[in-house]
């Protein structure tokens, strides 16, 4: 990509943390419903850990990176919303007749999405030091949780995206993200050391790109980082971030085609 391409990338994201930071009740809402699971989850299941596997002492410290990626998850799948929205104003025809990137129209909504998530990933991890969590990974391993979070952000903050270039309804972006949230959040380890979930559930997570990024987070938060794990996941939620990113841009492009 140009510098050029760069400049009004960040220009178009600058655009859209703008937007964002006039809704003072969605950013409020954004950092709070975190923290209601975190310590809502926190105390109904503190016992489970209990039975063993978990790999902590206690359950909050296990918690805590599975609230910061199921958070990451349930925020970036709605990006499709701004897009759409952007097409019903007419703000994104408009911005077509203008010299500027087309990569910086469609990746400016991600970026700020993973920007976001990386705020958010940071307030939920001070939230659970604060109740008591510990982190014998160190600043590293919160790096690279929270890196893993945002990479997963722009998994599905461009999928949402692409989403909404393809159905340009609201019905149908929320009925899908309904449908995904939680299968693919209880088909992971966020609540539930693996080896205490059924075998099945248990491979069907070696698949889902939520648990990849847990898993990265965990390994790497822990006193002794297997850093395979914490490579082979990373990798993975890269190449499928910049596959994601691919897709958006093409949608894109066809979306362009069709005005």
């Amino acid at each position: 990509m140009s510098t050029n391409a760069l400049t009004q990338t960040w220009f178009m994201t600058q655009r859209q943390l703008m937007a964002v930071l006039r809704q003072p009740a969605y950013v409020v809402l954004m950092l709070i419903q975190p923290a209601v699971w975190l310590f809502l989850f926190g105390n109904l299941f503190k016992k489970v850990v209990e039975l063993g596997g978990f790999g902590t002492t206690t359950y909050l410290d296990y918690l805590v990176p599975g609230i910061v990626v199921m958070s990451a998850l349930s925020s970036n799948m709605w990006a499709g919303m701004g897009t759409l929205e952007e097409i019903e104003r007419g703000t994104l025809n408009r911005f077509l007749t203008t010299p500027v990137s087309r990569g910086a129209l469609m990746n400016a909504n991600v970026v700020q999405q993973g920007l976001t998530t990386a705020v958010q990933s940071v307030v939920i991890i001070l939230l659970g030091k604060l109740g008591g969590a510990d982190y014998p990974g160190g600043a590293a391993g919160l790096v690279v949780l929270v890196v893993a979070a945002s990479l997963l952000g722009t998994v599905f903050g461009a999928l949402s995206n692409a989403l909404g270039m393809l159905v340009r309804e609201r019905e149908s972006i929320i009925g899908i993200n309904t449908f995904l949230l939680l299968p693919l959040t209880f088909l992971s380890s966020a609540f539930m050391a693996p080896s205490q979930m059924p075998g099945w559930m248990r491979h069907i997570a070696d698949f889902n790109p939520l648990d990849w990024a847990m898993v990265a987070g965990r390994s790497a938060m822990t006193a002794n980082p297997d850093w395979s794990d914490v490579l082979t996941r990373g990798g993975g939620l890269l190449a499928l971030a910049v596959a994601a990113v691919w897709l958006s841009t093409r949608t894109f492009r066809a979306y362009q085609r069709s005005v």
